[in-house]
């Protein structure tokens, strides 16, 4: 077998075999037969012996498929209807899966009515192919009964094979990418149902079990506006990552040559950024004595303010991890200043704790909406040498901004640090001006 038909075979646009695509059809056919000539009960779908002949493929990788929990509703309701006292009459749904259902063929563009092979057939992939992108998306796995699949679904899986098939996207490319919008909307989703349930509890002063059901019955009316604003946002930030892309990126690294002398450990790395960390100090022993309400408003105060303060100083937030946060800007001042007022915003806040804070000027390396690279694990270092309510950067950061008027660097004693040997920390003050302005 040659390299080529070896790559046709196992990559990602490898097609299914062709009998197996003459199964998936005939499979069909034959259970829509059947069931225009068996009647079911509700709830129900008469079984297919013809389809179980398909499992010839990806036998073991299947063998752990669990249902999807959001498959057919109808199959949940077929449980419900056996407790007599409990649930309507038999054939009819609740008004509660009723409003479940329609939102469900809202948000898929429509019913479940395909099974994975279908899908993945009708791309003109394996199931194995088809499986990978699924996978980079979140999604479960899934048998080859269930039917969870929509057109919508068919259209999405060929958008993404298009690209790949013009020679627009590798198929490293394209799972990464791919990945990266499973993982980003499934984190954003959450946030949103989390936030509403919690303003819903607040509000109407529900339980939060009450105000979870409440919300699904609220949703269609919020589908629309906040699927716009996911667009428009993800507009603004891909004009803005253009920017640090072709604008600023060249401009950076040549501001980061000063200083140094073309032997660093973070030489190689293609990105100059400053990035720092700020971490909330006791924030476990915090945790420890509030209940769950409060602990939730002290963690989304914090993310707020951070966000808020990051987003002011031009720089980014790359994540939150418990109770602290990593950030990034595209110059040592910007870094400097975001650094100042995150340790001072924590400093005058009347229920956040101090924050240690630490900026490190040097080049890194992103991937996977992460940054990576020497720069990184210095900043985490010196955060945890910082005293509570003061910043501190490296010596090489503190000679990038030694001529501006607006910062004051006091040099430390000597630390040796781990990975790093002997370094000299250096703490950041307020110098002249009035240093970043929030509403």
């Amino acid at each position: 077998m040659s390299a080529e038909n070896a790559h046709q075979e196992t990559g990602l646009l490898a097609e299914e075999p062709s009998g197996v695509q003459d199964a998936v059809v005939e499979a069909a056919t034959l259970e829509a037969a059947i069931l225009e000539s068996v009647p079911s009960k509700a709830g129900e779908s008469a079984p297919s012996e013809a389809h179980a002949d398909t499992d010839s493929v990806d036998t073991e990788a299947d063998a752990a498929d669990s249902l999807d929990p959001d498959s057919d509703p109808s199959e949940a309701d077929a449980e419900t209807d056996s407790d007599p006292s409990a649930a309507p009459p038999t054939g009819t749904m609740s008004a509660e899966r009723l409003a479940l259902k329609a939102l469900e063929h809202r948000l898929l563009g429509g019913d479940r009515k395909l099974r994975r092979r279908e899908v993945a057939a009708g791309a003109g992939l394996s199931l194995l192919s088809a499986r990978k992108l699924w996978r980079a998306l979140g999604f479960p796995n899934l048998g080859d009964e269930d039917v969870a699949f929509t057109e919508r679904d068919q259209s999405a899986l060929n958008t993404i094979v298009d690209l790949v098939r013009a020679g627009k996207l590798t198929e490293e490319a394209a799972i990464s990418v791919t990945r990266a919008i499973g993982q980003m909307t499934d984190r954003m989703v959450v946030w949103q149902i989390e936030a509403l349930v919690e303003d819903m509890v607040h509000q109407q002063g529900v339980p939060d079990s009450v105000a979870r059901k409440r919300l699904v019955n609220e949703l269609p009316t919020l589908v629309d506006a906040l699927e716009e604003m996911l667009l428009y946002s993800w507009r603004r930030q891909l004009n803005a990552g253009v920017q640090r892309l072709a604008v600023r990126a060249e401009a950076g690294l040549q501001s980061s040559e000063e200083g140094r002398e073309g032997d660093e450990d973070d030489t190689p790395l293609p990105l100059a950024r400053a990035v720092g960390f700020a971490d909330l100090v006791s924030y476990t022993s915090l945790s420890r004595r509030m209940n769950e309400k409060t602990l939730a408003q002290l963690v989304q105060r914090f993310e707020n303010k951070c966000a808020e303060i990051i987003s002011v100083g031009g720089g980014r937030l790359v994540k939150t991890v418990g109770d602290e946060v990593l950030y990034i800007a595209e110059t040592p001042a910007a870094g400097a200043e975001i650094s100042l007022a995150l340790c001072q915003a924590f400093t005058e806040d009347e229920i956040l704790p101090q924050a240690r804070v630490a900026m490190v000027w040097g080049r890194i390396l992103s991937r996977l909406g992460d940054i990576y690279g020497p720069t990184v694990n210095l900043a985490a270092r010196l955060t945890a040498l910082a005293d509570p309510g003061t910043v501190l950067v490296d010596s090489m950061t503190a000679a990038a901004l030694e001529q501006d008027e607006r910062f004051v660097l006091l040099p430390r004693p000597a630390e040796d640090v781990r990975g790093f040997g002997e370094i000299h920390p250096v703490q950041l003050q307020r110098g002249s001006g009035h240093g970043l302005v929030l509403d």
